[in-house]
């Protein structure tokens, strides 16, 4: 599979901004599809893994403001970020997940959206 994420932009703090994640080449509900991201000088973080049965997990960074969600008929999962901070700016990528030995591992991401958050 195939993904591409969009939807990132400027937006100020306490804003909101909703990414889209693009499945190609196979079925989206085939897999369990998360969110990570990158900013400059830190490492990859994982925010999120949704389940094809809806189950998801958050990272603690982003939990409660940030949702995650798919809509199988459309090949698209989706990032829902309000109260958006500073430090929220970074490279969003969707990626395949799972669980793995101490969190969440992820595969097949693609190019990112740049989501940055002015204060």
């Amino acid at each position: 599979v195939q993904l591409q994420a969009s939807g990132g932009g400027l937006v100020q703090a306490g804003g909101s901004l909703r990414l889209s994640c693009v499945a190609s080449g196979d079925r989206l509900e085939y897999y369990a599809i998360g969110w990570l991201r990158q900013a400059p000088g830190k490492e990859r973080e994982g925010l999120s893994c949704i389940s094809n049965t809806n189950r998801a997990w958050y990272a603690d960074s982003v939990k409660g403001r940030f949702t995650t969600s798919r809509d199988e008929a459309k090949n698209t999962a989706y990032l829902q970020m309000n109260s958006l901070k500073p430090e929220d700016t970074a490279v969003y990528r969707c990626a395949t997940c799972w669980a793995g030995v101490g969190g969440y591992d992820y595969d097949d991401w693609g190019q990112g959206t740049q989501v940055t958050v002015s204060s």
